[in-house]
């Protein structure tokens, strides 16, 4: 009988790292994807800025009162349509200009809208409404009645 042939298979003693080069690339990219989404879901928000204490932050100061009046930075303005003329101009003189909306409780919402509104058209595109600081709400169970 005639021998067959040996065949010299050996044991494979390195680690073949193509797979895991591979796997690690894609996770790479799967982390640097969700990263930017995740940080671009926070909340803008715009910052003062301030490179050195001499420049002052100009406030375009618009007051609305129950009886109908408008005070725009403390003087009093015929109708709330004048809003417009003096946002341009204030928009014209200083171009990171801010307006701030003061408007009584029980002022109208769609003349503070209309303020908005007119603002915007103005130019001014950095708008605050201010407000006074109430007594913290307490948190309440909210949840949905158990049903009978």
């Amino acid at each position: 009988m005639a021998s067959e042939p040996t065949t010299n298979r050996g044991v494979i003693s390195a680690i073949n790292v193509t797979p895991f080069v591979d796997i690690a690339l894609v996770l790479l990219v799967i982390f640097m994807v969700t990263a930017k989404i995740i940080v671009s879901q926070g909340m803008p928000m715009d910052l003062p800025k301030s490179a050195s204490g001499e420049n002052m932050q100009a406030i375009f100061s618009v007051d609305l009162t129950v009886d109908g009046k408008a005070h725009v930075d403390s003087k009093t303005i015929g109708s709330d349509d004048a809003i417009l003329p003096l946002a341009k101009q204030a928009r014209a003189g200083n171009k990171d200009i801010r307006a701030v909306i003061r408007a009584d409780q029980k002022v109208e919402h769609g003349r503070v809208i209309h303020v908005l509104d007119l603002l915007r058209q103005g130019g001014i595109a950095k708008i605050a409404f201010a407000v006074t600081p109430g007594p913290k709400a307490e948190t309440t169970d909210v949840s949905p009645p158990s049903p009978k």
